[in-house]
């Protein structure tokens, strides 16, 4: 008797990150073949790209509505998200038309300021928490909002994972200036700012340069003055120059509490020593892979220069104790059993 087919949908294609890691990185380590159905297969929805693709986005909506009638007895994978336009009522029925409907969330969605989307993406959180056979949240976090929505015995903590074998150790810089790291996209590039500060002061004391892994980035201020960018793409950590210290700056918001910490796991991956805000699964990640945490500016000043002024030998022992951690806790080898028996049910 063969296996109930595994449908997947998300709101973005690889490039996405949430979709790369929650869903694709899955299908990829497990060998699993699935009906993909993405939005627009793109990295982000932005409302202005949307407007842009007016005969692919009605595409998209009437793919999705169609969608159901094919979901009886299978097994469905949902992220996040299904349509930027739904208040809901899309992912509910998606969920509830499957055999094993389950839904993946990285991201505090029930408390998300709007911005600019067309809908609020609370009333999806809602919508598809209760009609979930499984739910699967990247940290205790979530889990704990979630829980408020849904039955506890439908809710499971399976963090974002990375391939630990996919991430050259990044030697530290040897000749010239030391260099710190971040790598994330143009709109949390924000988060940089709040640390502006402590990275200034290390330039002057160190020559600190910055190396900003991102998308088509707008002004980082000051601090364009220490500052390389390098454009993501997907193998972009096999392409990386040396660096010293990997930087996790968040602010400790509602939202910012349900970030799972991915981020820092790349860093810890890499070898790489990382200075982070113990916000969300920052603190736990950050405690498992030895990663240095700042809540001040005098802080961060703190932590950044003792992470550059650590004798090799101590930096080597570091990296192996990260990328152990890593391997142990948050690699898809260390809970491929656990995500399996979720979503497909054996």
């Amino acid at each position: 008797m063969s296996a109930p087919r595994l449908t997947t949908v998300t709101p973005y294609g690889r490039r996405g990150a949430s979709s790369r890691v929650r869903v694709f990185g899955w299908l990829d380590h497990l060998g699993l073949d699935a009906d993909s159905h993405t939005y627009l297969g793109g990295a982000r929805n932005a409302p202005r790209a949307l407007l842009r693709r007016p005969a692919a986005v009605l595409g998209a909506e009437t793919g999705l509505r169609r969608l159901p009638r094919t979901l009886a007895g299978g097994r469905l994978l949902l992220s996040k998200q299904a349509s930027p336009f739904s208040n809901g009522r899309l992912e509910a029925r998606l969920l509830r038309a499957a055999g094993r409907g389950v839904y993946d969330v990285d991201d505090a969605l029930g408390t998300e300021p709007t911005g600019l989307r067309p809908v609020s993406r609370a009333r999806v959180w809602h919508a598809a928490l209760a009609a979930a056979d499984v739910v699967i949240v990247g940290s205790d976090h979530l889990a704990g909002l979630a829980r408020a929505v849904a039955p506890a015995d439908r809710i499971h903590v399976i963090p974002s994972c990375v391939e630990p074998d996919a991430y050259p150790a990044l030697a530290a810089t040897t000749d010239g200036p030391p260099r710190a790291l971040w790598v994330g996209s143009p709109t949390t590039e924000a988060h940089l700012a709040s640390i502006s500060g402590p990275l200034l002061a290390l330039h002057r004391r160190r020559g600190l340069r910055l190396t900003v892994v991102s998308g088509a980035g707008g002004d980082l201020g000051p601090l364009e003055a220490m500052c390389d960018r390098r454009a993501w793409h997907p193998d972009i950590w096999r392409d990386l120059p040396a660096a010293d210290v990997g930087l996790m700056p968040l602010p400790d918001g509602r939202y910012e509490r349900g970030k799972c910490a991915y981020k820092l796991l790349q860093y810890g991956a890499a070898g790489l020593p990382a200075v982070v805000s113990p916000v969300g699964a920052n603190r736990l990640a950050a405690e498992r892979i030895g990663a240095r945490t700042a809540t001040t500016e005098a802080a961060w000043v703190d932590a950044l220069d003792g992470v550059l002024a650590l004798p090799a030998a101590e930096r080597l022992s570091a990296a192996q104790t990260a990328r152990q951690a890593v391997q142990r806790h948050y690699s898809y080898a260390a809970w491929a059993d656990a995500w399996r028996t979720l979503v497909v049910g054996a």
